[in-house]
């Protein structure tokens, strides 16, 4: 079971993933990324759990099942 603060550490990780692999070097070291992408997602939201939390703040979340991109 994924907790919130794990899920949360998540989330802000994959958005600073994101920054890194915009910003790295055309020679990076793939596996790097690859080992932290495994991390993260983990703990990442499932499409049920961004669902859920549109329900509770729409103002922040929008329903995946809405939207088309579940």
């Amino acid at each position: 079971m994924t907790l919130p603060h794990e899920r949360t550490r998540s989330v802000t990780g994959a958005r600073q993933l994101l920054v890194d692999l915009a910003e790295a070097p055309d020679n990076a070291d793939l596996e790097k990324f690859r080992v932290l992408s495994r991390r993260l997602l983990r703990h990442f939201p499932e499409p049920i759990d961004i669902h859920l939390s549109a329900g509770l703040a729409p103002s922040i979340w929008a329903d995946p099942d809405a939207t088309g991109d579940a």
